[in-house]
């Protein structure tokens, strides 16, 4: 039971860790009055890490999920 409650929560909580890092980043670039390059360069430079993450577990499932 404890193992499947960890297997779906973890994604979810990760998610919307996510999510909240995008918004925290909209609000920086809200309150700096960054503008419209300021925010598109915050959110490309502080979200690579976020990305980077994402890109890694999709790579993880699809090379434990196919065998590759």
């Amino acid at each position: 039971m404890q193992q499947a409650f960890e297997t779906w929560i973890t994604p979810v909580m990760v998610g919307g860790l996510i999510v909240f890092m995008c918004f925290i980043i909209w609000d920086l670039a809200k309150k700096s009055n960054a503008g419209k390059f300021g925010t598109i360069m915050l959110f490309i430079v502080l979200g690579a890490g976020m990305l980077g993450y994402i890109i890694k577990v999709v790579l993880t499932w699809l090379i434990e999920g196919r065998g590759l």
